[in-house]
């Protein structure tokens, strides 16, 4: 801050500088030099005046030019001693002038710096303390954002929660309802049966072998109704009244709608298990060319407590009949597969072998080299990018990292206090947006 100062004389204005103050002393250097020499022309001109007057008369008045002669050196050096007592005065007078002026004009202008000081202070603290509630405010504001992004996630997360329950109940209502209706379905069936169960009772005194057949046939279409339910894709074929064989037939289809296999079942719901079934089953099964032969019965076998294999056919109660067809599906599709793979093996290999050694699989595989090939090129290009990219990132990072430093301690030279890092805006606020 530059302070002028207006002279109480001439009324000029000037900055108290030592480039001024020395500019002011050669100007009135110079100025007396100037007066001095001119004087000195001057005196020496009339000097040379004299002279010529001299010599005109010198031939006269040769004693009295000498005489002349000495009182001009006298006069001459008792000039030179005045003029040189009032070049000390000058000086003296200069010097003493210059420096009250140059004394004024430093306390003025040390005044002056002290009042600015005193004005740059003050601004000083308001500029801290605004700063500090700049500060905090910014850090308020990191607060709330941060606060309103987990608010966030945490409402995405309630919603999510709820919308899985809400999927979870609708799945369970969905359950709930298959399985009302088809608890319902056996409440028919067992209402059936009750009602079959009485009709046969009253009856059995007429004709208990036809109460026995009635039994049969209301499991037999329960197995029926099971089957189809189950295993929708697949065909399910009842054997009529009288007609030797099975009493149903699965025929296995896979997710393509191939017939794989055939799965016969046999009903039997009586107090005692025969072995002649086995056999009959037997029977049928290679009447049919069926693949698994099934006997669903309400007695089981002396030797078995739970569903099994005896003598090639599956044993099975009602109960258990679901678990053990999907099973036996499996097992069906799985044999169809492994032999439709081992059709007509030998062409496939043929034609196998001719495909890979063909201009066209040649072709294929130089395209997958070739696009294998710029893949790799451009990813090596986008990698030395994104390295030259974060070599660049790293400068700067460190850049501004140093400079943060040297504002750190600026305002701690300043403030003459250690400051506390976590009042100035994270890291992540200073990242400009890249790529």
């Amino acid at each position: 801050m530059s302070a002028t100062i207006i002279c109480p004389n001439c009324n000029t204005q000037f900055e108290p500088t030592e480039a001024l103050a020395q500019t002011i002393r050669e100007e009135m250097r110079k100025e007396f030099n100037q007066k001095w020499i001119k004087e000195k022309q001057d005196k020496e001109k009339q000097d040379k005046q004299k002279e010529e007057t001299f010599q005109l008369r010198e031939q006269k008045l040769l004693q009295e030019q000498q005489l002349l002669k000495s009182q001009k050196e006298a006069q001459e050096q008792e000039l030179a001693k005045k003029l040189e007592g009032y070049k000390r005065t000058m000086e003296n007078e200069l010097a003493q002038q210059l420096t009250g002026k140059i004394q004024q004009d430093f306390e003025n202008k040390l005044r002056m710096l002290e009042d600015a000081n005193k004005s740059n202070e003050s601004k000083l603290t308001e500029a801290r303390v605004k700063e500090l509630e700049f500060l905090k405010e910014m850090q308020n504001l990191k607060t709330r954002e941060q606060e309103l992004e987990l608010e966030i996630q945490r409402k995405l997360l309630e919603e999510r929660t709820k919308l899985g329950e809400q999927i979870k109940k609708e799945e369970e209502e969905k359950n709930k309802q298959r399985d009302a209706e088809f608890q319902m379905k056996l409440k028919e069936k067992d209402k059936q049966l009750e009602d079959q169960r009485k009709l046969v009772e009253e009856m059995k005194r007429k004709a208990e072998q036809g109460s026995m057949q009635l039994q049969g046939e209301v499991q037999e279409l329960a197995l029926e109704e099971l089957l189809k339910a189950s295993f929708p894709f697949d065909l399910v074929s009842e054997v009529g009244k009288g007609v030797r064989g099975a009493d149903c037939t699965l025929t296995v289809r896979n997710s393509y709608g191939q017939q794989c296999g055939k799965i016969i079942f046999e009903s039997k719901r009586t107090k005692d298990f025969s072995e002649d079934w086995i056999e009959k089953l037997k029977a049928d099964m290679r009447a049919l060319g069926a693949d698994v032969a099934v006997i669903v019965t309400q007695a089981m076998p002396k030797d078995m407590d739970t569903f099994g294999e005896k003598q090639g056919i599956w044993i099975c109660n009602f109960s258990e009949v679901k678990a053990l067809v999907h099973v036996l599906r499996e097992l069906v599709m799985k044999v169809y597969t492994a032999t439709k793979s081992q059709e007509n093996k030998g062409d496939k290999m043929t034609l196998l072998y001719q495909y890979l050694v063909s201009g066209e699989f040649s072709e294929q595989w130089n395209a997958i080299r070739e696009g294998f090939m710029t893949m790799k090129i451009s990813i090596q290009r986008e990698r030395d990018q994104m390295e030259k990219l974060w070599k660049s990132r790293e400068k700067s990072l460190e850049k501004v990292l140093l400079n943060a430093a040297h504002i750190r301690g600026s305002i701690e030279g300043i403030s003459g206090m250690d400051v506390d890092l976590n009042l100035l805006p994270e890291s992540n606020s200073l990242e400009l947006g890249e790529g």
